[in-house]
């Protein structure tokens, strides 16, 4: 598929209001879920079904860099019957390039039929392909819950600002470092510069969510 030909800005409209979701997105909208890595002992024990010792857990654990270490904690502590209450409130976004079944299974309310729908349209390019082809299937409005579960990795050596920022946790600053080694050889690259400022668990949770081509 064009790659240029995804890159075409949508709107989506949710709760009668207009959310202009930009073509460079490549991490879904969030919309309110907490990122376990990213989150405080305080938010973690405000998810419903998580006790003490599975918030402690979560922090002592993290950076969770898939969907299914972090189930192999919460599954744990939560009866299969609370999984969706639980992923309703925290999640790691899953790459859709490379996710397995049993990690799509887990956002709550997907199932088979879905499923079939995610994996149908690999490879994904860009964040907007999946907007349109899912959009075929679902209104606006779960279209925009959806996208809170997912990414598409950015190239480190085009990115535009909006991508690099659409990361969990990437500021300003952060956008800077990103910027000013390119080009980016290598992802071996990226990890020593970046490793200049962040620790090694923080330059592996940012890893997941690029590449160097």
């Amino acid at each position: 598929m064009n790659s240029k030909a995804c890159l075409t800005p949508t709107v989506l409209v949710l709760g009668g209001m207009l959310l202009a979701t930009p073509a460079e997105s490549q991490v879904g909208r969030n919309l309110g879920l907490l990122n376990p890595n990213l989150a405080t002992a305080a938010e973690l024990a405000e998810v419903p079904g998580l006790n003490g010792a599975a918030v402690e857990e979560i922090m002592e654990g993290r950076p969770f860099l898939r969907m299914a270490n972090l189930h192999a904690v919460v599954a744990q502590h939560v009866g299969e019957e609370g999984y969706d209450g639980v992923y309703s409130v925290m999640w790691v976004p899953i790459d859709l390039n490379d996710v397995t079944d049993e990690e799509i299974l887990l956002i709550p309310n997907v199932g088979n039929r879905m499923l079939h729908e995610f994996e149908e349209y690999r490879p994904y390019e860009a964040l907007i392909q999946f907007h349109r082809e899912i959009d075929k299937y679902v209104d606006d409005e779960e279209l925009a819950r959806l996208e809170q579960y997912v990414y598409v990795r950015i190239d480190l050596n085009s990115a535009s600002p909006e991508h690099i920022l659409s990361i969990p946790g990437v500021g300003n600053r952060m956008l800077h470092e990103f910027e000013e080694y390119r080009p980016y050889e290598a992802m071996s690259k990226f990890r020593r510069e970046i490793g200049k400022y962040v620790d090694d668990d923080e330059v592996e949770r940012l890893a997941r969510y690029v590449e160097a081509r």
